[in-house]
């Protein structure tokens, strides 16, 4: 069993300022979930790397998986009582260090922390779509994210990646920037375990769910303009849209339709946060999850969807393929009368094409937590035989 350190900084981080936890976020619990007895904690800050002691990484942990109320004062009482060590620390042991949230990577100072270490970092690498997309990314995402792709390169001792697309594109832009790619492994990603709705529908009506944080590549907009098509022709008997997930950046046009457009009102419903018995309740009766993004690192609401039995109307993306196979109804992100066309269709109660698409689920695999496992423990043996 190998000795690991887990960079917790981005979940400690994320945790202290009250966000919800996102995709990336609910991976890196995994891996202190399994890693948890034989790892500890480092923590960045004030420009110190903090590796806690044994029992404070497990207090950590525990707090990171839980509801503790006191969370923040813990946290800060115990990295200040180990700050005044970090200053002595100079990782020369050689151990593997896991960051699987692509934090931190951006800075200078990670690199030569890294080249001055023993350490042997795994990098966790979600998507590329800063560099492959950045047409629907932050200002200034490109070069971050180049900077962390050429640290998971250029010092990476292996690499995970949540699909073979992801890493697909990862060769690639190394093959493109003259570098090598560290051994890897390609390890799907699980779903939450949502509670099995006992509750009727929230609605009285036909609705559709979309689920992930509102932002361009998401192709919201898309969705909102054909509703609005819909209830001008179908009126009442339009079916609803409900909207799952928080507001992100550059979504104005998407926020002006929700807040001002007088047509979607009781037709289109925002929920910006939702508990895991919520989320299966809306999922669970709806006539299908919706899924028009431009680009995708893997779609684990496609998978929360197929697991509790809900059809799915997606974009053709290589790595929904790759995930689901010929079960959902793949259509391209910008052909609206498709999109129109299978919503109507679905919306129906005896519906051909959903009945069918049930038919076709009865194949699907769910990823598991143990089979991801499997696969990085895998690459540790060899990392560790070619090591010596």
């Amino acid at each position: 069993m190998h000795k690991v350190l887990i960079d917790v900084t981005r979940p400690l981080d994320r945790r202290m300022q009250g966000r919800f936890p996102t995709g990336v976020d609910r991976v890196g619990l995994e891996y202190i979930k399994h890693f948890a007895e034989r790892s500890t904690a480092l923590v960045r800050f004030a420009g110190q790397w903090i590796e806690l002691s044994q029992g404070d990484s497990e207090r950590v942990y525990e707090a990171l998986l839980s509801s503790s109320k006191n969370f923040n004062h813990l946290v800060r009482k115990i990295v200040a009582r180990s700050l005044p060590q970090s200053i002595v620390q100079q990782f020369s042991k050689p151990r593997f260090l896991f960051n699987t949230g692509h934090s931190g990577l951006e800075k200078k100072y990670y690199n030569h922390r890294l080249k001055r270490s023993g350490l042997k970092p795994i990098f966790f690498v979600h998507d590329l779509i800063p560099l492959t997309h950045p047409e629907y990314c932050r200002p200034g995402e490109f070069d971050k994210h180049k900077a962390r792709m050429d640290v998971v390169l250029g010092a990476g001792q292996g690499v995970i990646t949540n699909s073979l697309s992801t890493l697909d594109e990862l060769s690639d832009y190394a093959k493109a920037n003259g570098l090598h790619v560290p051994p890897a492994v390609v390890a799907h990603l699980a779903p939450a375990k949502l509670p099995i709705p006992i509750a009727d529908s929230p609605l009285d009506k036909p609705y559709f769910v979309i689920l992930g944080t509102i932002e361009p590549r998401k192709n919201h907009w898309l969705l909102l303009q054909l509703w609005r098509q819909l209830i001008e022709r179908l009126g009442e008997s339009a079916p609803r849209l409900v909207i799952i997930g928080q507001r992100g950046w550059e979504c104005e046009n998407v926020v002006d339709l929700l807040e001002r457009c007088k047509v979607l009102e009781g037709f289109v419903f925002e929920h910006s946060a939702c508990s895991d018995k919520d989320l299966a309740l809306w999922l669970f009766h709806s006539r299908a999850l919706l899924f028009p993004s431009f680009a995708e690192g893997y779609g684990m609401p496609l998978i929360e969807a197929l697991m509790m039995g809900v059809p799915v109307i997606a974009s053709d993306l290589s790595t929904f393929r790759e995930i689901a196979g010929d079960i959902p109804e793949y259509v391209d992100p910008l052909d609206g009368m498709r999109w129109k066309e299978l919503i109507v269709e679905y919306a129906q109660a005896l519906s051909p094409a959903r009945i069918e698409q049930g038919k076709r689920m009865k194949g699907f695999l769910i990823p598991t937590w143990d089979k991801h496992f499997d696969l990085v423990d895998g690459l540790l043996e060899r990392l560790s035989f070619a090591g010596r």
